[in-house]
C-alpha cells in the first residue's frame, strides 16, 4: 500500500498520472451523463443535478427545454408551471428560483448567451465553480476539475489531498494531473466512484488502481466478494 506520509510531490504526480490511465482503461467511456445538446442546456442541468441523480434530471430536462428552449423563455417562464416541472428533482422551488434566476441574468447581462468565463459564469444564481467547470469543460472544451462528491471522495482516498475543501481539492488535483486531462480526469474519478469506489463499501478487491492506493482496505477485499459491488 502506498505511504502517503513519505511520497514525494513528484512520486504523486507520478502515482496520479497512473492512476488516471488506469481508470481510463476501465473507464473508455467516461463522460458527462447529464443529456445536453448546448451550453444553456448543461448549465440548467447541471445546477437540477444537486441532491439528485443525472438519471432523474435527464428524465426531467426533455420537457423542460420543450417549453423553455433557451435563456429568454425561462426567464419568462411561469414560475408555478415551472416549480411543477421540476418537482421530480426534488428542492423543486429552490431550483426553479436558480434556473429562472440564472436566466435572467444571462438576458440581462450576457445577451441570452451562456459567457465561456469562470468569473463570469459564478456570478450567476446557483452557480458555483464546481457546476462552472463542468459548463465550461464539457460545452466548450476549456480544462477544468469537478469537485463534485465523488470526486472529493476519491482524492482523499488516493491521497492527493488532505483536504475536505472543494477549492483546495480542486487545487491539489491541479498539481498532479496535466491541464489537459483535467475535464476527462475529474470524469473518469466520478465513473469510478460510481461504479466501484462507493462511499459506504468500496469493491477494492475489484479496484484496477488497488496497488496505488493508499486507502485500499476500507471497502472489501477478497476479489470475489468485490466483483458483486461493482456497478455495471
Amino acid at each position: 500500500m502506498v505511504q502517503v506520509e513519505a511520497e514525494s510531490p513528484l512520486a504523486r504526480t507520478r502515482r496520479a498520472r497512473r492512476v488516471d490511465r488506469l481508470l481510463g482503461e476501465r473507464y473508455p467511456d467516461a463522460r458527462c451523463e447529464l443529456d445536453f445538446r448546448n451550453a444553456f442546456e448543461l448549465l440548467v442541468a447541471t445546477v437540477l443535478s444537486a441532491q439528485t441523480t443525472d438519471v432523474r434530471v435527464n428524465l426531467t430536462t426533455p420537457e423542460l427545454f420543450s417549453r423553455y428552449p433557451d435563456a429568454e423563455a425561462l426567464a419568462a417562464a411561469d414560475p408555478t408551471v415551472l416549480e411543477e416541472i421540476l418537482r421530480p428533482t426534488g428542492f423543486f422551488r429552490a431550483k426553479a428560483r436558480s434556473v429562472q434566476g440564472l436566466s435572467v441574468a444571462l438576458v440581462e447581462r450576457f445577451g441570452g448567451e451562456v459567457p465561456a468565463r469562470l468569473a463570469d459564469l459564478v456570478t450567476l444564481p446557483g452557480v458555483g465553480r464546481k457546476t462552472a467547470n463542468v459548463v465550461l469543460g464539457n460545452a466548450f472544451g476549456i480544462p477544468g476539475i469537478t469537485t463534485d462528491t465523488h470526486v472529493l471522495r476519491l482524492s482523499k482516498r488516493l491521497g492527493y489531498t488532505a483536504s475536505d475543501d472543494p477549492l483546495v481539492v480542486e487545487k491539489d488535483l491541479q498539481a498532479v494531473l496535466p491541464r489537459r486531462d483535467w475535464t476527462m480526469a475529474s470524469h473518469r474519478l466520478i465513473f469510478h466512484g460510481r461504479r466501484t469506489c462507493h462511499a459506504r463499501k468500496a469493491a477494492c478487491g475489484a479496484c484496477p488502481v488497488a496497488r496505488l492506493c493508499p486507502s485500499f482496505g476500507v471497502g472489501e477485499v477478497d476479489p470475489l466478494k468485490a466483483a458483486g459491488l461493482v456497478k455495471p
